[in-house]
């Protein structure tokens, strides 16, 4: 039987306020347990929550930015359960009317189509705490300092097919928050994660199959992982003659697998009802309009720009736009060079790419800057050094051994561009190889490449290629 998957994605976007949504208590990461926790957060006795409003501007961005419906009356819930983790017994969010409606995302498909994704909500709450497993032998230890911490949950329509259409989608939400600069995208510290709503249905079938909920995956890769081996067990099930279950499940990385964390039979009743302590929020056209004026050049129009005004292609504008921090990192080894756009994109999205690859590092963290870079680009421009040179240059770059010019000064590098220098050397190595000489006379082309090698190495791969190819081929007649 062939299979068709359904996935929808709830993604819990961690919003970069500096304070939590409802108390003035601190939203940093990395302090130490139970130090950010204030009385509000705690859900003490008599503490009233207050609304923090840059969440709600920042709300009201990422609609501007897919087209949503923008909630001119949304109303914050209390949505009751008990965990360790959740002080006061319930979470404040919102239910019925959410501060961002129904919009959409269009992805790019591995063939170069483009889908469109629909968002069904974007709705505030308040972040838990966090639950410690790992230390404590037998017990779980409490940190209350993510309690209250601002999230976006963005629910998308289920209308991805596969898990690198969901990985596509994730992505793309990804660029879109830091773009907008509502969220600093840190999947590592839990600051943007996601929960994938998985299932499968015979294909043609109209009526969806049971769902699974795998819960709080914090990796691309992870993401893609738990949906296809989430796919594998529920197709095997049915086929073995079993039912999947509603159930919520947990990715384990280590053995590559999902393990049922919880039963979801049967709905849980959250009892939603209006917040007493929190007026509804209403927003004003013109608070609107000043919003959608501090809206930052957006993913999809910059990788306009860049194929217009840099003549990129279509894939190179939309992986160097893909991140904010990438793109301007890419104008500015432009901007230092004064043009080669190409040249510079080749560059950093292979060598620069590469090498932070290898070394496990961020763009904030390479040890070679984007004026750095550009200065090396530069001096490929000019033709000082060749692109095989440059590639030295770079590693003794990255080594911390100066820029560019200080590298190629110090080293020696300059390409020799002087005709009768290289001729000289082309005259000897024709004359001291005669039978591939004879080869190449006879149509074997591809001897000409051993020609161009043996020029190279005895000038240490400082010659001008061009003129390296020109001279040869002028000398053996070709």
């Amino acid at each position: 039987m062939d299979w068709e998957v359904v996935i929808g994605l709830e993604i819990h976007t961690q919003l970069a306020t500096r304070s939590k949504i409802f108390s003035g208590a601190s939203t940093a990461y990395g302090a130490a347990p139970n130090t950010q926790a204030c009385a509000v957060d705690l859900g003490l006795p008599g503490v009233l929550p207050v609304l923090n409003e840059e969440a709600v501007r920042m709300a009201v961005k990422f609609a501007l930015a897919t087209n949503a419906e923008i909630g001119r009356k949304n109303v914050f819930a209390r949505k009751n359960y008990f965990y360790p983790d959740l002080p006061k017994g319930y979470q404040i969010s919102q239910m019925d009317l959410p501060v961002v409606g129904r919009g959409e995302l269009d992805i790019r498909l591995e063939d170069g189509t483009v889908k469109t994704i629909g968002i069904t909500r974007a709705h505030l709450e308040e972040d838990a705490g966090k639950s410690l497993h790992e230390d404590f032998h037998g017990m779980t230890g409490i940190d209350l300092n993510r309690a209250g911490t601002p999230l976006l949950e963005i629910v998308s329509e289920p209308d991805m097919r596969s898990a690198k259409e969901a990985v596509a989608y994730l992505k793309k939400i990804h660029s879109l928050v830091t773009y907008l600069g509502i969220c600093d995208g840190n999947m590592a510290e839990g600051s943007f994660r996601c929960d994938a709503n998985v299932s499968v249905r015979p294909t043609g079938q109209a009526e969806y199959g049971t769902r699974t909920e795998l819960k709080n995956i914090n990796s691309f890769r992870f993401v893609e992982r738990a949906i296809n081996i989430e796919v594998e067990r529920q197709i095997e099930l049915i086929e073995d003659g079993g039912k999947v279950v509603q159930e919520t499940r947990l990715y384990d990385a280590d053995n590559n697998e999902t393990r049922s964390m919880r039963s979801k039979e049967e709905a849980n009743d959250y009892r939603y009802f209006p917040d007493p302590d929190l007026l509804p929020v209403i927003i004003a056209e013109e608070t609107i309009d000043a919003i959608r004026e501090t809206l930052p050049e957006l993913p999809v129009a910059k990788q306009q720009r860049f194929v217009s005004e840099y003549g990129l292609s279509d894939y190179d504008a939309e992986a160097l736009t893909a991140n904010r921090e990438l793109a301007d990192f890419y104008e500015a080894v432009v901007k230092a060079v004064g043009g080669e756009a190409k040249t510079c994109a080749n560059w950093v999205m292979v060598d620069l790419a590469g090498a932070l690859n290898k070394a496990s590092l961020e763009l904030a963290e390479s040890p070679v800057s984007a004026v750095q870079l550009g200065g090396l680009v530069r001096r490929i421009s000019d033709k000082t050094i060749s692109g095989k040179i440059a590639k030295q240059v770079f590693e003794a770059m990255w080594a911390g051994e100066g820029d560019a010019d200080s590298i190629i000064e110090r080293k020696g590098l300059k390409q020799v561009t002087d005709n009768g220098a290289i001729e000289k050397v082309v005259d000897e190595i024709i004359a001291s190889n005669p039978q591939q000489v004879e080869q190449y006379r006879a149509g074997k082309d591809k001897v000409f490449g051993f020609f161009v090698g043996q020029v190279m190495k005895v000038m240490q791969g400082k010659a001008n290629p061009a003129q390296v190819n020109e001279l040869l081929k002028k000398k053996l007649g070709g």
